[in-house]
């Protein structure tokens, strides 16, 4: 089982930046997919970013040229940056992760995740 917890959320002005950290048990394992998901109040659970492995990763539209997905095996963290950002993307910031993904792109759907974490908030607001 792989355990994670997200960090780095807080209340931040259209047009600033975040940057999520989500720490994982275990990194280890090269074919691990990693990803983000956002929760809006009253929403479904949607897919923001995931990363399969260190070339390929897959955005959500909405974020695409303004999200940033990484992580550094050493230190089993996750990372989300977050640029530009809007009210729209207000919401819970989940933390997600699965082992081997047969196909390139990573899912971005979250019936494929079997790891949760407890999710950190961001609000955009002015």
């Amino acid at each position: 089982e792989v355990q994670l917890v997200e960090s780095g959320g807080g209340s931040v002005q259209p047009g600033g930046s975040l940057r999520l950290s989500c720490v994982a048990s275990d990194l280890t394992d090269n074919d691990r997919v990693m990803s983000w998901f956002r929760q809006a109040p009253g929403k479904e659970r949607d897919g923001v970013a995931c990363l399969g492995n260190e070339v390929h990763s897959a955005y959500a539209e909405s974020v695409k040229g303004r999200f940033t997905i990484s992580k550094d095996h050493a230190k089993k963290i996750l990372y989300l940056q977050m640029d530009s950002l809007k009210p729209a993307v207000t919401g819970m910031y989940f933390c997600a992760s699965r082992g081997y993904w047969p196909l390139r792109d990573c899912p971005l759907s979250r019936r494929h995740y079997n790891f949760w974490g407890q999710g950190t908030q961001v609000t955009v607001s002015s």
